[in-house]
């Protein structure tokens, strides 16, 4: 496994960061890393980047102990942090070189970054004078300059605007191919469009970890049916899965079923068998963002 956690426990003072948390990662998953302010995501990141020491539990990145080996596993990791530590008074490439010098890596990596960023036509330029999104591609750039195989990206994204985020994401893409990512933001569309996997955390405990194509497939379906006069919730409480009918006004009705198969059709069948006339029919799945709601609220 790239990342293995394992029943890794933090407590700052009287409050535990963490609670008994363990996953693993493995080469070429690119996973979400989702959960409230507060919840433990940056203090699990610190930790297996070597910031921060765990009170209980084993953590290892590419097999090296984050706690015993930590030299080691600073040089399998590419960390971008929230906040993105920048030298505002160098240029982008002179910073990026400073870089290449601490991490002991061939210069010509340093124009390899660049290209693979897209920082060429900024590379010029001091990194004061650069928009956030700019910035944000530098700390990128310095993250991949030594070719790690984890990355770790804390709201990779922020500041971008949406060519760039389109951008981004793609080259998140491209590189979790050949790398494991793990990907904190609050963005359910970003994780959406980039993750394989998602690791939900809520009160320093884990509440979900689960592929995101399993997730949705196991959420509950709602569907919107619309009457042209008002019908009796227990009457629709007859339809085959149902576990709950809710009007939502005038003679709107929201009917949720514990199955994942298209249930419009019964609905429209149900309806014609008992005259009823159907106004508007649809499917309303709920998204990542409402089972996020769920499981942290």
């Amino acid at each position: 496994m790239s990342i293995s956690v394992q029943h890794i426990t933090k407590t700052f003072g009287t409050q535990k960061a963490l609670n008994d948390i363990s996953f693993d990662l493995k080469k070429g998953e690119i996973v979400g890393f989702l959960g409230p302010n507060g919840a433990g995501k940056s203090t699990m990141m610190k930790i297996l980047t070597t910031y921060h020491k765990a009170d209980e539990g084993i953590a290892k990145v590419n097999s090296f102990d984050v706690l015993t080996q930590s030299k080691e596993v600073q040089q399998s990791i590419g960390y971008l942090p929230e906040h993105n530590p920048l030298y505002l008074e160098m240029y982008v490439e002179e910073y990026l070189t400073f870089n290449a010098d601490v991490y002991k890596c061939d210069k010509n990596r340093i124009a390899e970054v660049i290209d693979l960023t897209g920082l060429s036509p900024e590379a010029h330029k001091k990194i004061g004078q650069l928009s956030k999104g700019y910035r944000q591609r530098v700390g990128l750039a310095a993250a991949l300059l030594h070719d790690p195989e984890v990355l770790i990206l804390d709201e990779p994204t922020t500041g971008l605007d949406p060519n760039q985020l389109i951008e981004i994401r793609k080259l998140i893409k491209e590189i979790g191919r050949e790398k494991t990512i793990l990907l904190s933001t609050h963005i359910m569309k970003e994780v959406e469009a980039v993750c394989d996997r998602v690791l939900i955390i809520n009160d320093g405990v884990l509440v979900a970890d689960k592929k995101l194509e399993e997730l949705r497939e196991s959420q509950d379906q709602i569907i919107e049916v619309e009457f042209d006069y008002r019908v009796e919730e227990a009457f629709l409480n007859q339809l085959p899965n149902v576990i709950q009918v809710k009007n939502t006004g005038g003679f709107v009705y929201e009917i949720t079923f514990n199955t994942s198969q298209d249930r419009r059709p019964a609905v429209f069948d149900f309806a014609h068998d008992n005259k009823l006339k159907t106004l508007q029919l649809s499917r309303k799945n709920k998204n990542l963002e409402s089972l996020f709601t769920e499981l942290t609220s």
